[in-house]
């Protein structure tokens, strides 16, 4: 297959293009500032048609991640680059592929799994998740995450591809060993001792290891059932005291400091990111690929964090 990755030079496009290119595909990611890769890399701005448009017309899939990093302050200026970024991209693309005489047969576009509720009672699946942004006494901060991934999937269902397949994927946070991804910082913060409690400890935490990640967009190409909105995370979700007790434990930390909420809004604020990442509770089950026969390698928190110390281990003696 030909597969193309608009926005893909992030830690998730590199996910992707690692994977479809180890499996013998053709892989051309399409980056605002294109770097030497072992797949094809092309340039895109994510708000014109370009040069890129043929790498489109030629493709099987079109796997869109493109969109500025959350991690980050919702200052004005970068509400609007979130938003922007994802919302211009994704109507751009409905343009190219509804003008397009062989358009991909499959186009996958990023959501997430922050668009249901701040879930402390049950889980969240496709057919009976709520979604959030009404809650009484949310945070400004997580409304905002949630009407950004409202719009974004109201962008990419607003046009018609009657010969292109559509799924928006509400995953969660996706666990690598690569480096600057998420299991990296918060295996940097266990190795300091500062890896306890974050918050109340309660609110869940929906994870995914990159593995079951790669399959399961695997399973959504190859299943022609598939269309509409599907969650790709874990069938495990757990409280946060549980989730970083296991990393600690992967790591083979015996204890780390608590983090309050108000310690936690601060070091946010220091950080320059915002404690919404931590604090609100992604409680996201994945109904419809377990419905479908979906087996995950990592079902279980505590085991894919011992696998991914391990790796994260290894790939730093080979680096020393």
């Amino acid at each position: 297959m030909k597969i193309v990755i608009p926005g893909g030079s992030g830690q998730v496009g590199t996910i992707l293009a690692r994977h479809f290119h180890r499996h013998g595909h053709a892989v051309t990611v399409l980056s605002r500032r294109p770097r030497p890769a072992p797949w094809r890399v092309e340039p895109w701005d994510g708000r014109t048609a370009g040069a890129w448009v043929a790498e489109i017309e030629q493709s099987d899939v079109c796997i869109n991640l493109a969109g500025r990093s959350v991690n980050c302050r919702y200052g004005p200026r970068n509400r609007r680059a979130i938003l922007e970024s994802r919302i211009r991209s994704t109507l751009l693309l409905n343009e190219v592929i509804a003008s397009l005489q062989r358009p991909p047969r499959l186009w996958v576009n990023a959501s997430t799994a922050t668009i249901y509720r701040h879930a402390l009672d049950r889980a969240m699946d496709e057919a009976s998740g709520e979604l959030g942004g009404d809650e009484a006494g949310a945070p400004d901060t997580w409304r905002f995450s949630i009407d950004v991934a409202k719009k974004w999937e109201a962008a990419f269902f607003a046009t018609s591809t009657p010969s292109t397949r559509k799924i928006a994927t509400r995953s969660a946070i996706t666990f690598s060993p690569d480096r600057g991804g998420a299991f990296d910082i918060l295996s940097g913060l266990v190795r300091r001792g500062l890896g306890g409690t974050e918050g109340p400890g309660t609110q869940y935490v929906s994870w995914i290891h990159e593995a079951d990640f790669a399959r399961a967009i695997d399973l959504l190409i190859a299943r022609e059932e598939f269309s509409g909105v599907v969650n790709v995370a874990s069938p495990n979700p757990l409280p946060n005291r549980d989730f970083m007790r296991a990393l600690r434990e992967a790591w083979g930390v015996r204890a780390g400091l608590p983090s309050p909420g108000w310690l936690v809004e601060l070091g946010a604020f220091a950080l320059r990111t915002e404690s919404e990442l931590v604090l609100k509770s992604r409680r996201v089950v994945p109904g419809r690929l377990l419905d479908a026969g979906f087996r995950f390698l990592f079902p279980e928190w505590p085991e894919a964090a011992r696998e991914l110390a391990y790796s994260s281990a290894s790939s730093r003696r080979a680096r020393s």
